[in-house]
């Protein structure tokens, strides 16, 4: 039986501070929409260094939830008829280049919301930290490589979300965060929703933490935030995890914000939430992605959402459109992860009766497993990931970081890998690089996988 409002947030502020310590997590801001109400609690502190509280009005980076918001402008130049999904984005940008000149001509606006676009992701080019650092950064695309053919298949892209920025500067005629604040933050009223450091400093901020060896305390990032030229992808945007509620609103209501404007059309908000592409089966659940949401396959209900992860801040977002309810989870460093498990998922369940599926376990026997077809190194932009098997058969996955990745001097482990079903394999244990989940697909003419997929589509490269 769910429960009400008043009972999960009495829940919630009751089972905060102890999941804090209990997962390392310096602080955290918390908001739950039910009802059209909203509640607020916070918990631990903000920088390590300076012992600030964490409060209700605090705000936190956002991360990767701002492609959401990169979508909702995307979906107003269609309104205004200034965008079509499906046409090339070259249309709109001419000069638009990659290494892959076919490809970059294939490329259409709806691939890469879907993150179907093919070409290689994770790029954090440091182009210019004005406000001309999106334009210079797609300019600066002309030799990142293509994985696979647009539509292929899924893998997360950041650097996509940055040349959709570009095509909303192009349009408007206004740098990224300008047409932020014009269309999205100030149309929505809301107070505590800003972009980069220079507004974050005027409310109480949080601090990334990040932990620099396994089982190691989190400590202060040395940097605040990523580059600007990701701002689009979610390098800048801050928010307290209540006016994200105002955002989760817009999406509740059929774009109409709070004096009754129509922000977005409601078929745009609608096709937002509709499937376009599959997510490899990881073993907790066949998601679905659709425009810049991620569609949870979750029992009792529609759940969509995202996550979002800089310099040791994450942020988890969930909205349950058939119940009205949202609830965000705003943290600052330590094993944010099992702090979302303990205490987001136990709240949506109380609130609204939906579940989110088992991670899947490990069953006796799936370790030192046949892994000749997994075997070998796979390569991205952030890291080459080595799949080996050594003498007593047991398997592994190890990282070598790259680029700006490299550049944190965080350390990961070796971490064993077992069997679970057709060509997915778990991680036994989890780290800030490692994740629970790998899956194979494809085919190197030898009987050997091509890509590995663990959200992110990595290539072989060993022969």
């Amino acid at each position: 039986m769910v429960e009400s409002l008043a009972q999960v947030s009495a829940w919630i502020e009751q089972e905060l501070p102890a999941l804090l310590e209990q997962h390392s997590v310096p602080g955290a801001n918390i908001a739950v929409l039910s009802g059209g109400e909203v509640f607020t609690t916070a918990g631990g502190v903000l920088n390590k260094l300076t012992g600030v509280d964490v409060t209700t009005d605090s705000v936190f980076q956002v991360g990767s939830i701002t492609k959401v918001w990169t979508t909702t402008l995307v979906m107003q130049l269609v309104d205004e008829g200034l965008v079509e999904l499906d046409a090339p984005i070259q249309r709109y940008l001419p000069d638009f280049a990659l290494g892959n000149a076919e490809a970059a001509a294939q490329i259409t606006v709806r691939n890469l919301l879907t993150h179907t676009s093919g070409f290689e992701g994770d790029v954090f080019i440091a182009t210019s930290e004005g406000e001309d650092a999106v334009k210079l950064f797609v300019e600066a695309l002309g030799d990142i490589a293509q994985l696979f053919p647009p539509g292929e298949m899924f893998s997360y892209n950041n650097a996509a979300f940055c040349v959709l920025g570009r095509l909303v500067e192009v349009i408007r005629g206004a740098h990224y965060e300008a047409c932020l604040h014009k269309y999205l933050i100030e149309p929505m009223q809301l107070a505590r929703a800003v972009t980069g450091a220079n507004e974050a400093i005027r409310f109480r901020a949080a601090v990334g933490h990040l932990t620099m060896v396994a089982g190691g305390e989190p400590e202060p990032a040395k940097e605040w935030s990523l580059i600007r030229a990701h701002s689009p992808a979610g390098s800048v945007l801050c928010t307290s995890a209540e006016d994200l509620m105002g955002f989760a609103k817009l999406h509740l209501n059929g774009g109409v914000g709070p004096d009754g404007t129509q922000i977005v059309s409601a078929e745009s908000i609608a096709a937002m939430q509709e499937p376009q592409v599959l997510l490899p089966d990881l073993g907790d659940s066949r998601d679905s992605w659709g425009l810049g949401w991620r569609l949870f396959d979750w029992a009792g209900g529609r759940t969509i959402g995202h996550n979002g992860g800089t310099l040791g801040q994450s942020a988890f977002f969930r909205v349950f459109p058939d119940h009205g309810v949202a609830i965000a989870l705003l943290t600052n460093g330590g094993n944010t992860q099992a702090l979302y498990s303990d205490l987001v998922l136990p709240a949506v369940e109380r609130l609204t009766g939906i579940k989110s599926p088992d991670a899947p376990a490990v069953s006796e026997g799936t370790t030192g497993f046949d892994a000749s077809r997994y075997v070998g190194t796979y390569r991205s932009a952030a890291a080459d990931t080595h799949v080996t098997q050594d003498e007593d058969g047991r398997v592994w996955v190890s990282h070598d970081l790259q680029g700006i990745f490299a550049e944190l001097g965080v350390k990961p482990k070796p971490v064993e890998l077992a069997h679970w079903r057709d060509d997915t394999v778990l991680a036994l244990t989890t780290d800030q690089v490692t994740m629970p989940q790998y899956s194979f697909t494809g085919d190197d003419g030898h009987g050997r996988a091509m890509y590995m997929n663990s959200g992110r589509t990595s290539r072989r490269v060993t022969v």
